[in-house]
């Protein structure tokens, strides 16, 4: 007895022993990194509702997205473990049973599966062992016992499923679902779970054809799965199971330049929205395509939040005929115009004008500057809400000149918009387009001019770029009191009546210097909507405009959209009264022509009309006549608007016949020679009173000049019948017809 219990202690010993020494090598293995080093993923990016836009390659060629356990569907994880490793859960790296069910099989020349835990397969993977040789496998089991001493079973399977090769370039399962099923691997349901479940094991034989066949290997691996996964699940078979095939989806490529920039993650693009911009951009420019209009960009903001919901690089990311990489978002270009609801706003803050100001858009040199409007025309005294509304450049210039504290330099730098030179170079040009800024920038300034005044960058996620602010500061803006009702009186300013153009739509367009780009920015409700359209070649396209070409695209996308205006209240600093409405001043007891009209209580310069007085004839009749001032005068007649009152009316009360015209004479017909400089001209000449110091003579509307009395100016006739009259300096009018013709 006693020997049987010395022997039975020392058979414990000796069995213990290796225990202990197996147990104390399991304590002492080396912590390995569970993934391996370097190991790179797709850049994944998302719009607002999760949908993917754009899934980019490794430097290795692989689409690979990273998995948690959390991330995939039960369906999944249950088809992958009935196929691979059923009793996962419960070994620590090997499987016994499965070891010794593959040995026998090995010695009996039977197919009995393979002895590969999850985690076995994974060790492979992170190692890139070889394990079809005996050394090989005893490795693997090695590096299992490794990952399984130092990670949990979720982060293992969270590996498996992130490396696990699924057919072709696409490992892991999220980057499967996505191209093979289109959806996440979290919403997969079954039969889509065994078709994917049933890639790694052959994923050069089964992966999914681009014809939307199934390989035989993969339809009878998938039956095979399918019966038992209903069993486990206590189901009938279904007589579909076997047939499911997966249909390869395209990589999604959406919002290429966008999803470049931001890198990956979730984001604020609207899908629907960003796809309704491309489709209008497209549309435009297939009509537009024989004006060689090649190219456009686009950039929707939501004002109150600045988020960006759809962003348009170029008509096609793709497309090298027109560089369509070039993010026409971010590319700095002279934007025209589309600066001037800024000078207006901040004219408006100032106390300057008030929108039915008289402006002088007449020519005008400020110092070596001699500004022009695009038609090479001038209207005269023009209201500034009118002014800014038709884009006139002359008083656009002239407002800028008398802003103060650096005008619109210092906002658009305090704004976050960063200027290439430094402060105070750009001068006046300023005004009109002589700063190059970006679609993004005029988006920025619009959304503030839109919602609150505050100048803030907008966001795009959480990659997205913006000005490194410190804690609590905002960047300046328009949006103090005053500010706020300067910007209402702006907007409310850019709504007009516009062919085409959307119902309460603020807009605002720009052509840039030598006509290579054209702009338009538009607000509607909370929205902000910028559009360039051109050639990034550069190439200058005389006759381009952007109200024949930005303006008429913006209109479409904003209606497309189905964006809505919304009703803003209206800034109690807004104040309503009735203006002369020739002058643009409160109405005065003798203004006949009246108007409604807001300015700034406090603030907008605002007088009663100086203009219109009543004055006592030399016969004792009274009547109402216009005082202008002599330079307003002189700007209605170059714009051949002629007010009758041209005298110095102080003198009103001047009698005496009207002049008499020398020449033309009413019963001849002139013969011209047309392009010959001297033989097509036509003197005018008049007779007048002694207290008559000009004439001045227009032909129908066309203010031609200004001579003394009997002395001839000389008229450049074209053919036709013309109506001409003569004017003195006491607004007396002589009248006569006369014919031209082109002599033979």
């Amino acid at each position: 007895m006693k020997t049987l219990r010395r022997w039975l202690k020392r058979s414990a010993i000796a069995l213990a022993l290796p225990a202990v020494a197996l147990w104390i090598t399991w304590l002492l293995l080396p912590k390995p990194e569970l993934l391996p080093p370097g190991a790179e993923f797709s850049h994944v990016v998302l719009d607002r509702d999760g949908r993917v836009l754009f899934l980019s390659l490794t430097r290795d060629g692989k689409y690979r997205l990273p998995v948690k356990l959390d991330d995939i569907s039960p369906e999944l994880l249950n088809a992958t473990l009935e196929m691979e490793d059923r009793r996962f859960f419960s070994h620590h790296g090997a499987d016994p049973r499965s070891l010794l069910r593959a040995a026998w099989g090995a010695v009996t020349g039977q197919r009995l599966g393979g002895g590969s835990t999850l985690t076995m397969q994974y060790a492979r993977l992170r190692w890139g062992l070889q394990t079809r040789t005996l050394w090989g496998k005893c490795v693997q089991l090695f590096r299992a016992a490794q990952i399984e001493r130092h990670h949990g079973k979720r982060e293992i399977a969270g590996a498996y499923f992130t490396f696990a090769p699924y057919g072709g370039n696409v490992e892991g399962a999220a980057a499967a679902s996505l191209l093979w099923c289109g959806k996440s691997a979290h919403d997969l349901s079954l039969r889509e779970a065994a078709a994917l479940s049933v890639l790694p094991q052959s994923p050069t034989k089964r992966r999914p054809r681009a014809d939307g066949t199934i390989s035989q290997s993969a339809k009878s691996a998938q039956a095979r799965l399918m019966a038992r996964l209903r069993i486990a699940r206590g189901e009938e078979q279904d007589a579909m199971d076997a047939e499911f095939t997966l249909r390869p989806i395209a990589p999604p490529r959406l919002a290429p330049h966008y999803a470049r920039r931001v890198a990956s993650g979730k984001t604020t693009l609207d899908l629907a929205q960003q796809q309704t911009i491309e489709r209008s951009i497209a549309d435009f420019l297939t009509r537009e395509h024989s004006r060689g209009l090649h190219n456009a960009a686009a950039i929707l903001v939501h004002a109150p939040t600045r988020e960006v919901r759809a962003y348009v690089g170029s008509a096609g990311f793709l497309n090298s005929n027109i560089a369509g990489q070039v993010d026409g978002v971010t590319a700095r270009r002279s934007p025209g115009s589309a600066l001037k609801p800024f000078i207006y706003a901040l004219a408006f803050e100032e106390g300057i004008i008030q929108p039915h100001t008289l402006l002088d858009d007449a020519p005008r040199r400020f110092s070596a500057y001699n500004p022009e409007n695009s038609d090479r025309g001038f209207l005269g005294p023009i209201p500034a809400g009118e002014a800014l509304r038709r884009s006139r450049n002359v008083p656009a210039v002239e407002l800028l000149s008398r802003l103060h504290g650096g005008g619109l330099d210092t906002f658009l730098r305090s704004s976050g918009v960063k200027l290439a030179r430094e402060p105070g170079e750009y001068g006046l040009s300023l005004a009109l387009g002589g700063a190059e800024v970006s679609l993004e920038d005029l988006a920025m300034l619009y959304a503030m001019l839109a919602d609150d005044g505050v100048a803030r960058p907008l966001i795009g996620s959480r990659n997205f770029p913006a000005p490194a602010l410190s804690s609590g500061q905002r960047m300046p803006g328009l949006e103090s009191p005053g500010c706020r009702a300067a910007r209402w009186l702006t907007l409310d300013a850019l709504r007009g009546n516009e062919p085409g153009s959307p119902r309460g739509l603020a807009w605002k367009t720009g052509t840039s210097h030598g006509f290579r780009d054209t702009w338009a920015c538009g607000v509607m409700g909370d929205w902000v909507l910028c559009m360039w359209v051109g050639n990034f070649d550069g190439k200058p396209m005389p006759g381009l405009f952007a109200r024949d070409t930005a303006a008429p695209l913006l209109f479409q996308t904003v209606t497309r959209l189905g964006l809505r205006a919304k009703p803003t209240p209206r800034p109690a600093e807004i104040v309503d009264v009735r203006l002369c409405a020739i002058t643009g001043e409160l109405a005065g007891p003798h203004c006949a022509h009246r108007t409604a009209g807001k300015f700034i209580a406090g603030v907008s310069p605002i007088t009663t009309c100086p203009v219109h007085r009543e004055v006592t004839l030399a016969d004792g009749t009274r009547k109402i006549r216009e005082f202008w001032p002599e330079h307003r005068l002189e700007q209605f007649r170059r714009a051949g608007l002629p007010r009758v009152s041209v005298a110095d009316l102080a003198d009103k009360t001047r009698t005496g016949p009207p002049p008499r015209i020398i020449s033309p004479q009413p019963k001849l017909t002139y013969a011209i020679h047309v392009g010959d400089a001297v033989k097509n001209t036509i003197p005018l000449e008049a007779d007048a009173t002694a207290d008559a110091r000009q004439i001045h003579w227009f032909a129908g509307t066309h203010y031609l000049g200004a001579s003394a009395p009997s002395h001839p100016l000389m008229w450049k006739a074209a053919p036709g019948r013309w109506h001409i009259q003569a004017v003195d300096d006491a607004g007396r009018v002589a009248k006569m017809s006369v014919t031209v013709v082109a002599a033979q």
